[in-house]
């Protein structure tokens, strides 16, 4: 048999489909989902529209801010005049409020996310009697919504004389079920069971073992807890409602909602104006917050996703 000639064509007489890459063997991009981007687009809005309000509104008079469109600025521009208003009037108790709200975050919210570590740690690592009835307990607190334990709590603390007193905001927000929920998984699939028998056989106690070796593989879930009570605790409205009567101890929330039902009283001055711009301040630290935490949190992640 014969073979048939094989015909070459010159590179510059080749058509353009065959000088374009074979693309079958790499990876296509993913195609856009337009319903998806839709959707988020919806969200971006809803999300960033109060908070633009609210920087417009911050800036404008208490007549301007009656008079003009909500979403723009008004022709008098008074925001540092508006700020320094919030923060002297009636004798300063916007700074009293911040004082309390930091204090009831420091130490409930911190207080919070330490428990969460050392429960969510013991109950990941240590075998003991009675583990999965706690994991049941856990799982129904983490069911229970805080409203529904706020009357029962002022109950026991009034009964307890800490009424009216920091510890009645500061005590429940110690309690954290998800957050030792979050923990108790975070850590079991961050801490390696080998290496905490390593540390072990070194001649390493439990709490060196903890410290040193365990902590810094729980940065990412502790940043994350960290963040979910903090803001809890920083926006916590209905529980120091309850507790809370002398308006020395007021937080952030509670003190800006008596400064709006202010113009609804007899005899009552409206400053609407100061409302908007200590809720503006309120919520400027947990912007810094997050953006200061998001570091350790990304790191952590990205540090955990490489093997050597």
């Amino acid at each position: 048999m014969s073979a048939s000639p094989v015909t070459l064509r010159p590179a510059s007489r080749r058509s353009p489909s065959a000088l374009r890459p074979d693309r079958r063997g790499s990876v296509e991009k993913p195609r856009r989902n337009v319903l998806l981007t839709v959707l988020v687009g919806i969200v971006l809005v809803y999300s960033l529209v109060p908070l633009v309000w609210l920087v417009i509104n911050a800036t404008k008079t208490q007549s301007s801010l009656l008079s003009s469109f909500g979403l723009w600025f008004s022709g008098d521009f008074s925001l540092f005049r508006n700020i320094a208003d919030t923060l002297t009037y009636d004798d300063g108790i916007f700074v009293r409020w911040l004082g309390n709200t930091l204090l009831y975050v420091v130490l409930g919210a911190g207080g919070a996310t330490f428990l969460a570590v050392l429960g969510g740690y013991a109950l990941a690592k240590f075998d003991f009697p009675g583990k999965r009835a706690i994991f049941a307990v856990v799982i129904g607190a983490v069911a229970v919504p805080g409203t529904a334990l706020a009357v029962p709590t002022f109950l026991l603390f009034s009964q307890m004389g800490l009424t009216n007193t920091p510890w009645s905001v500061i005590i429940p927000s110690l309690i954290s079920p998800f957050g030792l929920y979050l923990m108790w998984t975070f850590a079991a699939d961050a801490i390696p069971t080998e290496m905490l028998e390593a540390a072990r056989m070194d001649g390493a106690g439990e709490y060196r073992t903890f410290f040193s070796v365990s902590l810094p593989l729980l940065g990412p879930g502790i940043v994350t807890v960290l963040l979910f009570t903090m803001v809890a605790t920083w926006n916590n409205y209905f529980l120091p409602l309850i507790m809370l009567k002398d308006p020395s101890w007021y937080p952030l929330t509670l003190g800006l909602n008596a400064w709006n039902a202010q113009a609804a009283t007899a005899g009552g001055e409206a400053i609407f104006h100061l409302v908007i711009t200590g809720a503006l301040l309120t919520i400027l630290p947990l912007i810094v917050a997050f953006l200061f935490l998001q570091r350790f949190w990304q790191t952590g992640l990205s540090a955990g996703s490489v093997k050597a």
